[in-house]
């Protein structure tokens, strides 16, 4: 599987649920991401889902749609929390936008710089 990619179960990211892979220098981590319901407008979207050493699910961060405020284009962004290094938690915000989508649906990747 792809490094730092989340694959959908359908286009409609909004109500899909996924499963993936995050990457960094101190975490690597298969994910399941599940949908969240909420009338909150600032809840996330999804929760992301990692495995413990004894293989639990545990939840590591969330995804959130946002806009951009230039364009009004809807995007996504990804956290997620390491704690292992530190008292305070490490984020990874990664933004998801369409245009980083490969040729086959379903599928988002992380830009790379």
């Amino acid at each position: 599987m792809t490094t730092n990619c989340i694959k959908f179960n359908n286009d409609k990211i909004e109500t899909a649920t996924g499963t993936g892979s995050i990457s960094t220098l101190t975490f690597d981590l298969d994910i399941t991401v599940e949908t969240i319901t909420s009338d909150n407008p600032l809840a996330p979207t999804h929760r992301v889902l990692g495995r413990s050493p004894r293989g639990k699910l545990v939840e590591c961060g969330g995804i959130w749609k946002k806009q951009n405020k230039e364009t009004g284009a809807d995007y996504f962004t990804l956290t997620v929390r390491d704690f292992s290094s530190t008292p305070t938690s490490a984020l990874l915000q990664v933004k998801m936008t369409p245009p980083c989508r490969p040729s086959y649906p379903g599928v988002l990747r992380t830009p790379h710089k």
